[in-house]
């Protein structure tokens, strides 16, 4: 799939089941949502999760800093592209986006927008020429997404904190493409 394919998705499916659980994994797999975020799993079970979520008919997205017993360089994103079926990568680290697009995965960029400084460094980076998208986190913030929206040229996917139609269509409204949400109540909206 390509990057614009990815957007699409998101466009017309923007509600995204992130998984952190077995419990969470089992819903998202029965739940609307097209594309799943996995924010779980170690080296030993990423690949069958991945493996489920595409016998789902649903887009696998490893966020691969969260993976357990891998570390935080290139090989991680090479086992990632040829020991599972995964689409794409999250990550909060450049050089793990970079890889992942050149390993012709989705990438999406994790970026935690805890202060000013933080929120002015993200047009700054690097790796956003190689993100397909970009996720804030928290994504309950519609001043600040409809910023992002306004200085960034990457589609923006808010998530954290997100847990009502309220916050999904204030994110929305702001401008987000789309959202992310371990909340299980939101895919079902």
């Amino acid at each position: 799939m390509s990057g614009e394919d990815f957007i699409e998705l998101l466009q017309e499916n923007p509600i995204v089941a992130a998984v952190k659980d077995e419990e969470g994994l089992e819903k998202s797999l029965t739940s609307d949502c097209r594309i799943v975020f996995v924010l779980t799993g170690d080296v030993i079970s990423i690949a069958d999760i991945v493996s489920r979520v595409n016998a789902a008919g649903k887009l696998a997205m490893v966020h691969i800093d969260l993976v357990d017993g891998l570390a935080s360089r290139d090989v991680a994103v090479d086992f990632i592209a040829k020991s599972t079926c995964a689409d794409g990568i999250i990550s909060t680290r450049p050089g793990i986006v970079r890889r992942a697009k050149a390993c012709g995965l989705l990438t999406v960029q994790r970026f935690f927008l805890l202060d000013s400084i933080a929120l002015s460094n993200i047009a700054k980076q690097p790796s956003l020429e190689a993100a397909d998208a970009i996720e804030i986190l928290p994504g309950v913030m519609p001043k600040i997404i409809r910023k992002l929206v306004e200085t960034t040229e990457k589609p923006i996917i808010a998530g954290g904190l997100i847990v009502d139609k309220e916050d999904i269509m204030g994110a929305l409204d702001a401008g987000a493409i789309a959202i992310s949400s371990t909340n299980q109540n939101t895919w079902f909206m």
